[in-house]
C-alpha cells in the first residue's frame, strides 16, 4: 500500500479515438495543482503533459476525483504530511484504464477502476500503481465509486475492527451530515445498531435521518449530553467522532458504562482536552482509529476489508449517498467549504 501514495508521472501521450475512427493524440490534460502551502488561493488549474505509465503502472482517464477534509488541510500546511510544492492534490478517484505500463497484470484498457492516489488524484488523466486499483462494482456510479474508499473504510475499521459493534447498541455519530459522518451511520445500520445522529444543521441531521439514523441532535441548539441520554434511556455504547473539539466531552459523558469510544478526528479544528477520569470511573475505552496508516502497513488487510464493503453494496446492506459534483475550476472552493463544514454529505470533482 506504500506505492499508492507515489506522487503520479506525467509527460506521455496516451491516445483516444477520434469521430472517424482514427486516432487523435491529447497533448495535455488540466489538473489542478497547489504552488504554496497556505493560502487556498494559491491553487489553480494548469494543463501539464499527459502522464506516461511506468513499470507497474496504469494510466486512467478519472471520471470522478473525491474531495476530502484532509486535501484542504494538506493544501493549508496543517497535516503531518508535507508535500513539496507545486503538487497535485487529491487521493481518490475512479474512472477507466487508458493505457498499461510494462509488467502489468490483471488490470487492462477499458476496466472501470478506483483508487487511493495519495496525490494527484484531482486531474483529467492520472498514473497510478496497478496494485493499487481495485474493479468499480456494479452496483456504483463512477461518483460513488469516487467517494466511497475513505469514508467507508474509516468507519468500516473503526466499526468492525477497532471495535466491534453489537446489534441493538447504540452508537452516536458526531459530524453524521458530513462524508466520514454518514457512512459511519450507514455501517452501524449495516451492523444492527441503533444510531443517534448529531451534526450542526438541520439539513445534515436529514441526511443523516435518510442513511437509516433512529433520532438526531442538532448540537449547536441542544445540549448533546443531556439530548444523546434522554434518547437512549441512559446514554450509548459507542461514540464515532471525527469532528473533536468542544462536542468530544460531552459526548463522552453521554457514554454508558463500558462504552467505547471512538478518536477518527478533528474537523471541527481543536483536539479535545479529555478528563480522564470520566474514562476511569465508567470502565469506558478510548479507541484511536488511524485507517490510512493501518492500511500502508497492511495493504493485505485493507484489501480484505475493502472486499468487504463492496460485497456488502453489492447486496443492498451498504448504501452510499450521490455525492454533489463539481468541476475541476471550483477544487479550491470545495475544499474552502469542507474545511467551514459547510459541506452536506460528499463532494467529486469530474473533470
Amino acid at each position: 500500500m506504500q506505492e499508492v501514495f507515489r506522487m503520479p508521472a506525467w509527460g506521455a501521450r496516451p491516445r483516444f479515438p477520434d469521430r472517424g475512427g482514427g486516432v487523435l493524440v491529447s497533448e495535455s490534460v488540466r489538473v489542478v495543482v497547489c504552488n504554496e502551502l497556505g493560502s487556498l488561493d494559491d491553487v489553480v488549474v494548469e494543463e501539464r503533459d499527459t502522464p506516461v505509465p511506468g513499470r507497474g503502472q496504469v494510466v486512467v482517464d478519472v471520471r470522478a476525483a473525491g474531495v476530502n477534509y484532509v486535501d484542504g488541510l494538506i493544501c493549508q500546511g496543517r497535516y503531518q504530511m508535507k508535500p513539496t510544492v507545486p503538487y497535485v492534490p487529491g487521493g481518490e478517484i475512479a474512472g477507466v484504464v487508458s493505457a498499461v505500463g510494462e509488467g502489468v497484470t490483471g488490470v487492462k484498457v477499458g476496466d472501470r477502476v478506483m483508487a487511493m492516489t495519495g496525490f494527484g488524484a484531482f486531474a483529467e488523466q492520472v498514473a497510478v500503481n496497478a496494485s493499487s486499483v481495485d474493479p468499480v462494482p456494479d452496483a456504483l456510479a463512477f461518483t460513488h465509486a469516487a467517494a466511497f474508499i475513505q469514508s467507508y473504510c474509516t468507519a468500516w475499521f473503526a466499526l468492525a475492527r477497532r471495535i466491534t459493534v453489537s446489534e441493538g447498541e447504540w452508537v452516536l455519530v458526531l459530524g453524521a451530515g458530513g462524508g466520514i459522518g454518514l457512512a459511519a451511520v450507514d455501517v452501524a445500520v449495516a451492523l444492527g445498531a441503533q444510531v443517534v445522529a448529531a451534526a450542526s444543521s438541520a439539513e445534515k441531521l436529514d441526511a443523516a435521518r435518510g442513511m437509516g439514523a433512529l433520532a438526531t441532535v442538532e448540537y449547536e441548539r441542544e445540549d448533546l449530553k443531556a439530548r444523546v441520554r434522554a434518547l437512549t434511556g441512559g446514554g450509548v455504547d459507542v461514540v464515532v467522532d471525527p469532528v473533536g473539539g468542544r462536542h468530544s466531552e460531552p459526548a463522552l459523558r453521554a457514554t454508558r458504562t463500558f462504552g467505547r469510544f471512538c478518536v477518527i478526528g478533528f474537523a471541527s479544528g481543536p483536539i479535545a482536552s479529555i478528563p480522564l477520569n470520566q474514562v476511569l470511573l465508567n470502565n469506558r475505552t478510548l479507541v484511536g482509529v488511524d485507517w490510512g496508516a493501518w492500511a500502508m502497513r497492511d495493504p493485505e488487510g485493507h484489501r480484505s476489508m475493502l472486499g468487504e464493503l463492496i460485497e456488502m453494496v453489492q447486496s443492498g446492506r451498504l448504501h452510499p449517498v450521490e455525492p454533489s459534483q463539481r468541476p475541476l475550476d471550483e477544487a479550491a472552493a470545495v475544499m474552502a467549504s469542507l474545511l467551514d463544514r459547510t459541506v452536506t454529505g460528499k463532494v467529486v470533482l469530474v473533470p
